[in-house]
């Protein structure tokens, strides 16, 4: 029996230590590194609006897509993961799916889709849409909302980013935050 413990000894050891090194320890300093230097992103970059009535309400973080419908609002990519190959036959009948959805949901566009909206991203939560893909459907959200095609695209100019330094990714618009401008509520 004492062979056993003095076997396991080193094991139960190491295991406790490499624990609270790395179950306590290091995430506690990631964690307050984060909150320290960077609270808005290691919070969720949580999008709140203030209500008439002074309260304040969390609406959607501006990380992660938030399916909108409805003609008045911008869309965003599908939802759901798609890590097919691109010469999956599973993956051209649902672009072929999701491009009649378009056809049908705006009958009066007739440019060509961009490719973003009848593809999903890899993780399947995609907040953002290229700026091809927001300008596509400039005229059905003005139409919709009875409001001026510049009105729409100022407020679309305002939510694009562009490249990381100049360098790296490419130029992206947010749906969420476009649409609560839409509504008046950024």
């Amino acid at each position: 029996m004492k062979n056993i413990f003095k076997a396991l000894r080193p094991v139960i050891v190491s295991f406790l230590l490499l624990t609270i090194i790395c179950g306590i320890i290091y995430p506690g300093i990631v964690t307050g590194f984060a909150q320290l230097f960077f609270p808005n992103q290691s919070n969720g970059s949580i999008i709140t609006i203030e209500l008439k009535d002074g309260s304040k309400k969390d609406i959607g973080s501006e990380l992660i897509a938030q399916e909108f419908t409805k003609p008045v609002y911008m869309i965003g990519r599908p939802s759901g993961t798609t890590n097919l190959s691109p010469v999956s036959e599973k993956l051209q009948k649902l672009i072929e799916e999701r491009t009649k959805w378009w056809q049908t949901f705006d009958p009066e566009n007739k440019k060509d889709i961009p490719m973003d909206l009848v593809t999903g991203s890899g993780s399947g939560v995609d907040p953002n849409v290229s700026p091809e893909a927001a300008a596509y459907q400039i005229s059905r959200i003005a139409r919709e909302r009875q409001i001026s095609e510049d009105s729409v695209k100022a407020i679309i100019e305002k939510y694009t980013t562009g490249r990381l330094l100049g360098i790296w990714g490419e130029p992206s618009v947010n749906v969420l935050k476009v649409n609560l401008a839409l509504d008046g509520l950024l």
